[in-house]
């Protein structure tokens, strides 16, 4: 079950765009699209119309932290991956 007020259903087809600074804290694409296509949590960032947060693990069970805007109904764009900092773990329960 995906906590949080928005659960988009990732899908094979779905298209999704990395921005270079995704991968600046070192987390690869494959760990990137494993985490965002198995969310444990993901939001509408409070303040925001179009940046979305989420929370899911990768292959190496390390709890990513990601952040995308839509560019449209089947593309997204990740621009920030990181391990998941103390500010969001409550929000899987941690």
């Amino acid at each position: 079950m995906v906590k949080g007020g928005v659960w988009y259903s990732w899908g094979m087809d779905d298209d999704i765009e990395f921005n270079e600074a995704a991968f600046r804290h070192d987390i690869s694409e494959e760990d990137i699209r494993w985490a965002v296509t198995h969310p444990l949590y993901e939001d509408l960032l409070e303040g925001f119309t179009n940046k979305y947060l989420v929370l899911g693990y990768d292959n190496k069970q390390r709890l990513l932290e990601l952040m995308y805007n839509r560019i449209d109904d089947d593309t997204v764009n990740i621009f920030h991956a990181m391990k998941c900092t103390k500010k969001y773990l409550p929000l899987v329960g941690f």
